[in-house]
């Protein structure tokens, strides 16, 4: 019986690895954007949230009932947790950072993330963070206006000698299943 159990696990264990967060995270997410709103009494975000499922149960009511509507919502939150995990671990996983403690603001940003290739795709299926280097550097500028940007950061970068890694999105997408 034991070696039975352990076969199963060698086998459940990296399955619900996959599974697991991207089913978990979305329902904890939606919890704790909800408890913020509520201990901060953010009443107008909180309207608007509600709205939004409001108006999703609305549209999709009709045609699939209430759990066809659950499992929908539930299946897009899936794809959207797995979408955001790619597009974030493209430019941050595979990176192999030096741990010098005395390394400069600059340098530590960049040796910690990647830019992914621009290109009107890539701007548009990762919501323009393809632009991570540009990102953790303005962390509060709009995420279109990366691209204005990023010319005058690896100009900076060649001028201190800092390297400024830009990756195809394959490679990116290889580096992270790597």
């Amino acid at each position: 019986k034991a070696k039975r159990q352990t076969t199963v696990c060698m086998y459940v264990i990296p399955i619900l690895s996959f599974f697991g967060p991207p089913l978990i995270v979305p329902v904890f997410f939606n919890i704790q954007i909800f408890r913020t709103m509520f201990s901060q009494r953010d009443w107008v975000d909180l309207a608007w949230s509600m709205s939004f499922y409001l108006r999703f149960f609305c549209c999709y009511y009709p045609f699939f009932g209430f759990f066809g509507s659950v499992a929908l919502i539930s299946f897009v939150r899936f794809l959207e947790s797995h979408w955001f995990v790619w597009v974030t671990q493209m430019s941050h996983l595979p990176m192999e950072m030096d741990h010098e403690r005395h390394q400069d603001w600059l340098t530590m940003q960049l040796s910690a993330t990647c830019n992914i290739e621009q290109s009107t795709f890539n701007d548009w299926f990762s919501g323009h963070l393809n632009f991570q280097i540009e990102h953790h550097l303005f962390p509060t500028m709009p995420r279109h206006n990366y691209h204005l940007v990023a010319p005058l950061v690896r100009a900076l970068c060649e001028k201190h000698g800092v390297p400024y890694q830009v990756k195809t999105l394959q490679k990116g997408m290889t580096d992270v299943v790597r």
